[in-house]
Formats: C-alpha cells, structure tokens, sequence
C-alpha cells in the first residue's frame, strides 16, 4: 500500500475525530455491545483509510464508513450466527419500576427489542430512524431501492412494536416508550 500525503493523513485523522462517535453509536445499535461496535468501527475506518485518497475528493465518505460498518455487521452475523445460543429472556436490567434515568428504561428496552430483529432490517431501523438517515441515503447505505427501505421499514417497525407489547417491554409500571414513527408521513402518501 503507497504511503498517503500528509494532507490525505490529516483529513483522515480529521474525519476519524469529527465521525468516530456517530459510527461507533451506529455499530452500537448493531450490535448491542460497545466492544463489538468498537471493533466495527475500527474494521471500518479500516476500510475507508485504505480507500481514503479516492473517497476524500470522489465520494461521500461518511456515507462509505456507515455503508462500511453495516456491511461488516451482515456479514460478521451471517458467519458468526451459527455460533448464537438464543435465550428465552433477557437478563433483569436491575432497575426498579420507575425510571428515574430520563429513559433508560425505555431506551434498553428499545435496545432489547432491536437485538430480537434480524440483522438487516435492524440496521435498516438503525440508519433510518436513529442516524436520522433519508429513504435515498439509506438505500445507497444497505445496497438496496427506496421501496425495499419502505416495505421493510415498515414491516421492521411493526415487528418492533410486537417485540414491545409481546414481552412486555419496558417492566411493569413504567411508561410507554414514545410511539414509534410511522414509515409515512402524516398526509398518507409515502
């Protein structure tokens, strides 16, 4: 591998200290575990230092990291999945019956049911709705068309809510999480 200008290092070195955070909440969410989402984001940023001199002046890098770290998640579950030993409940967060952590509550009982989506349409809830991502841009993110993210933002949005009521999620006495957006907008019409 050629060596990189010393403007192509520091642009990089920016970027990593400007996108580190915001990738590494993206993996987290993934993934479920901050070491893992550590470890994509490192595999990612991998992957984007390697490509960096074309990606600096031809291509949205921000857009190749997260296309990058969702690409690495899929394929590191689909070789690891057999390796999964599922569980019939999730261990006692230890938390009592009101939460008086401004949600966290509801924010692991949403991370709870993320963790029981499969792989791909949870990081299409991810990209979508947590990144704040476009129908456009997550497609180009996952490789997909728009009405592959709309049909499965959907469907993905309905199995969340059923994960929810299902388990019962968050504990007994909390309230609701906040509703969940609607995969169109208000007028009907997506």
């Amino acid at each position: 591998m050629a060596r990189m200008s010393e403007d192509d290092e520091a642009a990089f070195d920016a970027f990593v200290v400007q996108r580190r955070s915001a990738l590494t909440r993206t993996a987290f969410l993934l993934t479920g575990d901050l070491h893992r989402a550590e470890d994509l984001v490192q595999a990612a940023l991998l992957e984007v230092f390697r490509r960096w001199p074309r990606l600096r002046d031809q291509v949205d890098p921000v857009g190749y990291a997260r296309r990058t770290v969702v690409t690495t998640h899929l394929n590191l579950v689909r070789r690891l999945s057999w390796r999964e030993v599922p569980v019939a409940s999730f261990p006692d967060d230890g938390g009592g019956a009101s939460d008086g952590h401004d949600g966290t509550v509801q924010r692991l009982a949403l991370r709870a049911a993320l963790l029981r989506l499969p792989p791909r349409m949870r990081a299409l809830l991810v990209l979508r709705y947590f990144d704040d991502l476009s129908e456009q841009d997550t497609a180009a993110a996952l490789g997909c068309s728009q009405g592959t993210v709309k049909s499965t933002a959907s469907r993905g949005l309905a199995r969340l809510r059923e994960v929810l009521d299902q388990h019962d999620l968050p504990a007994p006495g909390v309230a609701p999480p906040a509703p969940l957006p609607s995969p169109t907008p208000p007028g009907g019409r997506p």
